[in-house]
């Protein structure tokens, strides 16, 4: 097996790990990482000819404004407390514990490539922890306290990570270098992502093209990281900016074709990388084997006791600090998402997996410093951060749903349908509006007029149709039963249609380009 071979076996995999994962009650990332594991103990199969230093650029960007899609700015805003108390406080807390602990035990290890562990570890995966919580059912509040914590951890633990490394590299350290740069870092990245943002929103209305602005959506990430790095910023917040831009000003509420087509686009972008990232680590855990040989027992204490000090911080971090945002939340006159039961505050404390900017942060690790000779204490470093990886991601990964299931940890449903109702009533009564608006300006028959008005009720019927508790239920009901008859009945029409258009793209003289031009046509009539 090539290279190429293993890298279609990778997305293989990434598409075959949901629905086996669906019906496991696994998560697709977990079961992606254990066949990477299998492909990298098999004989058969080559070790990863991968340059480490294009990991991060190659698959953080999509893997980002994909995460960033399902979020808001608003939403950051909102909840900047949590964010900032996880994705920044706990990131330096744990640095701090893993290398004073890793100075400590690991004989001859600096304290600046001790600093580098300690933030190669510290960031919890993005990635895993929403792509785990979604298929769980958790609470919103906590899924989202997940997504933003694991967009902004991994801003600071990389620039900890570049400041120690340089410290390792150069041989020299100073702190008020390290903290001149890390701000310099995020206005640069800020700056970038906002200035990408808008020229690419500018560019949105150039296109037009549906197909041409997700192509651009594709592109827009890269170019944020590469752009940010190349200026000395970060670019995995510059790429949070930009993806947060977009999210707000991109699209209008007209844009329904590349809505649609961009959320089926992005959904099969994340799956995809989302795979071959998880497998990527599997496959990398050759490498740790190889570093390990002969100091078995005294390295895998080493990575044992990082492990433990990992998951020990994240509990002992959690519990003054969502009593603290408790405290806090009671004083504020908006929703905040905080845990609000120890259960939940226990969940969040066993979702902090490792993963893809751990290993790409770890396998980065210059050869040499600058005086030519090699890094210190590299393959120690590395091999403690596969431990972590694997420890964190496959341990409590398979365990997650257990202890979910086990503390009863459910979403709120009754309040996302009450929610739900409230945007139906918003929506149904905005097309009313807008119906008094016509009525006032165009001639409407007393037939036409009354067909409109229940047209508008039904709208928001169509999103939730419970909202027709509050006028006319019985009638409602009736005109949903005679609706899903029409809708089944057009259905088997459009349906019909659809085959006899795809059939006279085989004929003789037919136009392919013609005949789907046509298909896409009866596709979007049947998706009204």
């Amino acid at each position: 097996m090539d290279q190429l071979a293993l890298l279609f076996v990778l997305l293989l995999g990434a598409l075959v790990s949901v629905p086996v994962g669906d019906r496991l009650g696994l998560p697709a990332p977990v079961l992606m990482t254990l066949l990477g594991i299998a492909l990298a103990v098999a004989d058969f199969v080559p070790n990863v000819d991968f340059p480490p230093e294009l990991i991060l650029p190659l698959l953080l960007p999509p893997l980002l404004y994909a995460a960033v899609r399902r979020t808001s700015w608003r939403q950051f805003a909102a909840n900047k407390r949590p964010i900032f108390l996880l994705a920044v406080a706990l990131v330096f807390v744990t640095t701090a514990s893993v290398a004073a602990v890793a100075g400590a035990i690991v004989p001859g290890l600096s304290m600046a490539a001790a600093v580098a562990l300690g933030a190669l570890v510290a960031p919890p995966d993005p990635v895993a922890a929403t792509a785990v919580a979604g298929q769980l059912g958790l609470p919103r509040r906590l899924v989202s306290m997940l997504e933003g914590e694991g967009l902004f951890n991994d801003v600071t633990a990389i620039v900890l990570y570049h400041v120690a490394i340089a410290a390792v590299v150069s041989g020299s350290f100073s702190p008020w270098r390290a903290g001149l740069d890390l701000v310099l870092s995020a206005v640069v990245a800020v700056a970038v992502g906002l200035a990408l943002g808008w020229g690419a929103n500018q560019l949105f209305d150039l296109l037009g093209d549906p197909t041409l602005q997700i192509g651009l959506t594709l592109l827009v990430p890269y170019a944020s990281y590469v752009l940010a790095e190349e200026l000395h910023g970060s670019g995995v917040l510059a790429v949070l900016t930009t993806a947060l831009f977009l999210a707000e000003y991109a699209l209008g509420a007209d844009d329904v074709m590349t809505r649609l087509a961009g959320h089926t686009f992005w959904d099969i972008v994340d799956t995809l990388v989302t795979g071959v990232a998880f497998g990527l680590i599997g496959l990398e855990l050759h490498n740790a084997i190889r570093t390990a040989s002969g100091r078995w027992g005294e390295m895998l204490g080493w990575a044992g006791t990082v492990v433990a000090v990992v998951v020990f911080v994240r509990l002992v971090w959690l519990l003054p600090a969502t009593w603290l945002t408790k405290r806090l939340h009671a004083k504020r006159d908006y929703d905040e998402d905080i845990p609000m039961s120890w259960r939940e505050t226990v969940v969040m404390w066993w979702s902090g997996m490792r993963g893809v900017a751990t290993v790409a942060l770890a396998l980065a690790i210059p050869l040499k410093t600058d005086d030519g000779s090699a890094f210190p204490d590299r393959d120690e470093i590395v091999f403690i951060a596969f431990g972590v990886i694997m420890a964190t991601l496959v341990l409590q990964g398979l365990t997650l749903p257990w202890l979910v299931k086990r503390l009863g940890v459910r979403a709120d449903s009754e309040r996302e349908k009450e929610f739900e109702k409230q945007l139906a009533v918003r929506a149904a009564k905005a097309a009313k509006r807008r119906l008094r608006e016509i009525e006032q300006v165009e001639d409407l028959s007393e037939d036409l007029s009354e067909q409109m008005l229940r047209s508008a009720f039904d709208i928001g019927a169509r999103i939730s149709p419970d909202m027709g508790e509050e006028e006319r239920r019985e009638a409602h009901q009736q005109r949903v039963r005679r609706l899903k008859r029409v809708r089944r009945i057009q259905g088997e029409m459009l349906s019909a249609a659809r085959h006899e258009v795809l059939a006279a793209r085989s004929e003789p003289g037919a136009d392919p380009e013609i005949v789907d031009r046509v298909l896409r046509h009866l596709d979007v009539r049947s998706l009204r």
